[in-house]
């Protein structure tokens, strides 16, 4: 009867121990993509496709908007992202404070700035160089602004992208900053995931599709991101530009920097061959002018730093460092270590070592300013900040911070000076704005308004045991009177992204304010514990990602917050692919679930879009042994119809070019197909946040919102 098992088994690439952790479910239904009959929803644009969306769009929307409820989060939340009163961040560049704003009269947004002294005001005098909203009406295109490019160290040329809806790909212009206008035969750049980046006036470094290559490949890789670098010089066109560099089409990507720190003007490239590890060079030309590259010998999974004088390495795996001084020492993962550089390229490895990790506490980062180093660390997911002097490497005192909330540096201006931009907030506090210099007094120069009455709000840190016995900590945000009810649990669990306290203003007034009770896991798979609480559920290890959410969710239930009737999920992207195993793996744990811009169909994730570039993530699908563990826990595998699940939401947008549509589209048709009902939305435009501007974003959270409290509220 075993051997019978088994047999069934290795048809469907899975071994019986791996059957066994799925043993609830019954059979595996995995679908080989021949044999997929939703393919023709991953044409993205397809006339059929879209037909698809726009039908399963109407009743949702018909269903979940009509009420005075929906129509009152929805202005809540779109009050929370237009308010004046919010905080207009801002970064230094020159004499210059920079920020981009949205608002309710410009939805598009503002590209501005103003004096120090200016913005430390109530009321800032802005000057406007860039008026999204209007640039659109003239040229007649959905344009999002996706960011920009200073020139250094005069910062009088910027290189704007725009994106069409919000995707990812974006165009790129040249921008003359003092005459607020486009550089007339600048350097621009079709729509593209490129990798921009100055050189100087009038020469950049630039990756981007220029079509077939020498050896026969494209200039993108298998992910869609640039494999090749070339210098590009103004005036030039962009096929005459030199190529310094090609890398492997199944790599992630290549780009290249340059570093105008007056004095050590340095130019780097970078090799990425996985989403975690990367080769890295300095690029030298020599007098004949050629080009040199000097590998950089570090770890390649590390996150380094080349600063003036000193290099700056934080490994995520264990590292064995020999010095004459210290004799061959090996150091933990998240340990930083500084080396003198010059030194270091030529063999030496005389080092000091920065940080040592502990069992609660992470380095979660580091800053430069003229005189200081400030580390940013993590200790049971609350953050302590160290500034040390360059050089001697001792510690200073840091004053002027808040006690218990969650700090991180905004800005910092190291060329210039020893200026540092503080932000602090926590769930329940709004956040402020701090500014002053490294190791002196911090004073708030900007604070944001409450948006909720967060006065009898608490916040509780508990920890659940997972299935191998890991304590997993998760955040409880709840009104003290409310000791049980409708609670809505938030996880993402990957690629080393840690949940944070942050101020929870949409949350607090359409969830919190009305009796939920709001939960944050701090799962595996993040960065809450340092590199190893990520790595640890890497590929075959996936499962305790999983595990580690279930294991919060029972808890949860077990002390008495909540029912699982009551119990709700909500998650993205990755977290997305979370709650499509929610859904397949533990439906008797919740009672509803969001699931947004997610991962679903593992078997072809890496054939999607930006899918290739996670396979250091989750594995590659097209080796059987790694398919073994994937095809385990795939969702769109999984859908099975004799079980019961719980109601689900799923949402995604069109123009959504990092995690494909397609993965929310045929996984919505195939739980219809077995007999099951979802709720879907799909925005037509807004990339991977799914939302093009604020009321988007207002309409998509509320539209959350109220599927949660007609689910799992009672109503």
């Amino acid at each position: 009867m075993l051997a019978k098992v088994e047999s069934v088994l290795k048809e469907h690439g899975l071994t019986f121990a791996t059957a066994l952790w799925y043993r609830h479910t019954g059979e595996v239904t995995e679908t080989p993509a021949a044999d997929d009959p939703y393919l023709w929803l991953e044409e993205v644009t397809g006339d059929a496709a879209l037909d698809w969306a726009r039908t399963h769009n109407e009743p949702t929307v018909a269903e979940l908007t009509d009420s005075d409820r929906f129509r009152d989060m929805r202005a809540a939340t779109l009050e929370v992202l237009d308010t004046d009163e919010r905080i207009p961040y801002a970064r230094r560049r020159g004499e210059f404070l920079y920020n981009f704003w949205k608002d309710a009269q410009n939805p598009k947004g503002l590209w501005r700035r103003t004096t120090l002294e200016s913005y430390s005001t109530e009321s800032p005098d802005w000057d406007v160089l860039l008026d999204v909203d209007a640039l659109a009406d003239t040229e007649d295109e959905n344009w999002v602004w996706s960011g920009v490019t200073m020139l250094r160290p005069d910062y009088t040329r910027a290189l704007v992208s725009l994106s069409r809806g919000g995707a990812d790909a974006a165009v790129v212009r040249e921008f003359d900053v003092a005459a607020r206008s486009w550089v007339t035969d600048g350097f621009t750049l079709p729509e593209n995931k490129s990798r921009i980046d100055w050189i100087d006036h009038d020469t950049v470094w630039v990756g981007t599709d220029f079509g077939q290559q020498p050896d026969g490949h494209g200039a993108l890789t298998s992910s869609g991101y640039p494999r090749v670098v070339k210098r590009w010089t103004r005036g030039t066109p962009l096929d005459d530009a030199v190529t310094v560099f090609t890398g492997e089409p199944g790599d992630v990507s290549i780009a290249a920097s340059h570093d105008s720190t007056p004095g050590f003007e340095r130019d780097f490239v970078m090799r990425s061959t996985d989403f975690y590890n990367t080769v890295s060079y300095e690029l030298r030309h020599d007098e004949s002018g050629g080009d040199e590259l000097v590998e950089i010998d570090v770890p390649t999974d590390s996150r380094f730093a080349v600063f003036r004088q000193w290099l700056l390495v934080l490994p995520r795996s264990p590292w064995t460092v020999s010095s004459p001084t210290a004799g061959e020492v090996r150091y933990a993962a998240d340990t930083l270590l500084v080396f003198d550089y010059a030194d270091y390229l030529a063999g030496g490895r005389e080092h000091t070592v920065l940080f040592t990790p502990d069992a609660h506490t992470t380095l979660d980062d580091y800053v430069f300013t003229r005189s200081h180093l400030i580390l940013v660390k993590l200790r049971d997911v609350a953050t302590e900040v160290e500034v040390i002097t360059l050089g001697d490497w001792t510690p200073v005192p840091q004053p002027g911070l808040p006690a218990l909330a969650t700090i991180s540096v905004l800005d910092t201006d190291p060329d210039n000076s020893d200026e540092v931009f503080w932000m602090a907030s926590s769930f329940t506090t709004p956040p402020s704005l701090l500014h002053g210099d490294s190791g002196a007094p911090a004073r708030v120069i900007k604070s944001a308004p409450a948006l909720y009455d967060a006065s009898s709000v608490i916040t509780e840190q508990h920890f659940a045991g997972s299935d191998d016995g890991t304590a997993i900590p998760y955040f409880v945000i709840r009104d003290e009177n409310v000791t049980t009810g409708p609670t809505l649990l938030y996880g993402y669990g990957g690629f080393q992204v840690s949940q944070t306290p942050a101020y929870t203003a949409i949350s607090g007034r359409n969830w919190i304010a009305r009796g939920g009770i709001y939960v944050i896991a701090n799962i595996r798979g993040g960065g809450e514990y340092g590199p190893a609480w990520h790595t640890q559920t890497q590929k075959a290890n996936r499962h305790k990602v999983y595990e580690d959410f279930s294991a919060v969710a029972k808890a949860l239930v077990v002390d008495g917050l909540t029912t699982p009737r009551q119990l709700a999920a909500q998650g993205g992207s990755n977290g997305g692919l979370l709650m499509g195993v929610m859904l397949t793996r533990y439906p008797e744990l919740f009672g509803a679930i969001v699931c947004q811009v997610p991962l679903l169909d593992m078997r072809r994730y890496h054939l999607l879009l930006a899918g290739a570039s996670w396979m250091a993530e989750y594995g590659d699908p097209d080796k059987s042994d790694e398919w073994e563990f994937i095809g385990a826990y795939s969702p769109y595998q999984h859908v099975r119809a004799d079980t019961e699940y719980p109601p689900i939401l799923v949402t995604t947008s069109t123009r959504d070019d990092r995690v494909h549509p397609g993965h929310a589209r045929k996984f919505v048709a195939r739980l219809e197909e077995t007999g099951h009902r979802v709720s879907y939305f799909e925005n037509i435009e807004g990339g991977h946040g799914g939302a093009a501007d604020n009321k988007q974003s207002a309409f998509k959270s509320a539209l959350a919102y109220e599927f949660l409290w007609r689910t799992i509220g009672g109503a």
